[in-house]
């Protein structure tokens, strides 16, 4: 069982994909785009590599506020990931990022990467961690 994982932004998609034992999270890819709502060409791409990995699910990075609250950001990953589902026809689960964006950030400086060359890589980095974090929950709770 693949799961893509996704970090959404305004430009920008961090992709991230599981092994197939779905037990870690790999790096994949950032996609851009020029602007926020051009999101016909980020579909298809995911479209494209879920079809590539086999995938059985989507999580999608869920940016809720610290206290909780479902801000802008939250509500356009939630229309994102409905966006997704239709078009994929595969279930979207969206998963808690908070802090997700702070430790791919760490684990950059940690591993000397460069301040310039972090823009990069951070989404993915934080695609990862959405996802390793969906696989570790579904791990524990002994459901696939």
């Amino acid at each position: 069982m693949r799961v893509i994982g996704l970090d959404y932004g305004s430009k920008t998609v961090g992709v991230a994909v599981s092994d197939a034992l779905g037990i870690t999270a790999q790096a994949v890819e950032t996609i851009n785009r020029k602007e926020e709502n051009k999101l016909r060409k980020t579909c298809a791409r995911i479209e494209e590599l879920a079809t590539e990995y086999e995938a059985e699910r989507i999580v999608v990075g869920f940016p809720k506020h610290m206290n909780n609250d479902i801000g802008e950001r939250a509500e356009k990953a939630m229309e994102f990931g409905e966006m997704l589902k239709r078009r994929t026809g595969l279930e979207v689960v969206m998963w808690d990022e908070r802090l997700t964006t702070v430790e791919a950030e760490r684990t950059l400086i940690e591993n000397k990467v460069r301040r310039e060359d972090r823009k990069k890589y951070i989404d993915k980095i934080a695609a990862v961690f959405i996802l390793q974090g969906y696989l570790d929950s579904i791990s524990m709770s002994g459901k696939r």
